[in-house]
């Protein structure tokens, strides 16, 4: 009975250690939520785009047009890259959860391995949310770009 117990114990203790991992998890996974949200609207986008193009445009109008289309095509990458890092991150967390109870039941140190698991997840999370930041700065580029277009059409008489 005193196996049973001492086994029981053994479990308790490795849940408590992997509830760390599994609440980063949750967040990554609402990271991933954004993620995809940000390269649906891009997508939407540059469909509406596509069907313009479609149209006979002024030239003016068709280079602007080329021009979105080329920031978008940036910004899809920079998002494509980070749901992939983030994916990346996630599953790392779970083979460090998953190497927590293999350690424990086999009675084998990983304490290596999870540790290196562990640093290759925020690495992975680190670029991720590099390339996130990227994908902001080109999307707020254009805003910006925008903004001083129509602020010099303003001042010109």
């Amino acid at each position: 009975m005193l196996t049973l117990s001492n086994q029981v114990l053994s479990v308790a203790q490795v849940i408590q250690l992997a509830v760390a991992p599994v609440f980063l998890l949750a967040g990554v996974g609402a990271l991933l939520g954004v993620l995809a949200n940000r390269l649906a609207r891009v997508i939407d986008r540059f469909h509406v785009l596509e069907k313009l193009l479609a149209e006979p445009l002024p030239p003016l109008e068709r280079g602007q047009t080329f021009s979105t289309i080329v920031s978008l095509s940036r910004r899809a990458r920079m998002i494509h890259w980070a749901i992939s890092l983030c994916v990346a991150c996630e599953l790392l967390i779970c083979l460090v959860v998953a190497a927590l109870f293999i350690g424990a039941e086999m009675q084998i140190d990983l304490s290596r391995l999870i540790a290196a698991l562990f640093v290759a997840a925020m690495l992975s999370l680190i670029a991720g949310l590099a390339c996130f930041l990227r994908e902001i700065a080109l999307a707020t580029s254009v805003i910006e770009s925008l903004g001083r277009t129509a602020a010099r059409a303003d001042h010109e008489p």
